[in-house]
């Protein structure tokens, strides 16, 4: 990163650090084919993240936190979905029925988990998930899925919004594109969350055996 720019950020007092999360839950936000099929317009190849959240979900599993699964879905020709639907184009790809929507085979919601699908980019926008969260006791989400500059963002905005400490695993979010991938997350550690490592998340789940 440029020095310029940490200097300039550091100098207007971004970067702070957030609470230590005590209680955290994950979630896997839009793990679903139209990302990763090379025949989908979204194909983002980020398969790299997703290893990564496979391997965070799998140390999550065994220390029993909550784990919560995202997908988009639209009806009625995309009415649902407003003004955003009209925008993107792609996202007619997330119409009612269509297999790009699907989850993927190394990243599937199982019986105990919370699946939650949305229309618009954050996680929490008009799906219950603040109050789900809430309910849960959790303090902290652990951010991992797709994309960086879209809904992971949006998603990590709202969670430091509605008083949940953000943790976005850098090695388990991806975009199509490194630049706004990096320049995003740059501005979320600046911000509005805790960007780590997945190294760094794992040995946080196994602290809490």
């Amino acid at each position: 990163m440029d020095k310029d720019l940490l200097e300039d950020y550091e100098g207007a007092l971004f970067g702070g650090s957030m609470p230590a999360v005590k209680r955290p839950a994950i979630i896997l936000v839009d793990f679903v084919r139209a990302y990763l099929d090379p025949s989908s317009p979204l194909y983002a190849g980020v398969e790299k993240a997703v290893q990564s959240a496979a391997r965070i979900l799998e140390t999550a599993r065994k220390i029993n936190i909550p784990v919560i699964f995202t997908n988009v879905e639209y009806h009625d020709g995309g009415k649902d979905g407003g003004v955003f639907y009209k925008k993107v184009k792609a996202l007619k790809l997330f119409d009612e029925g269509s297999p790009m929507g699907a989850f993927l085979p190394e990243l599937k919601p199982e019986i105990s988990d919370k699946v939650f699908t949305k229309q618009y980019a954050s996680a929490f926008f008009n799906t219950g998930l603040s109050e789900y969260l809430s309910d849960l006791n959790v303090d902290g989400l652990i951010i991992t899925g797709l994309s960086t500059s879209g809904c992971v963002r949006a998603t990590t905005v709202d969670c430091c919004q509605y008083g949940f400490v953000p943790l976005v695993v850098r090695d388990a979010v991806g975009d199509r594109d490194p630049r706004p991938h990096e320049a995003n997350l740059f501005d979320l550690q600046a911000k509005y969350a805790e960007v780590v490592s997945e190294a760094h998340i794992i040995s946080f789940l196994n602290d809490l055996k």
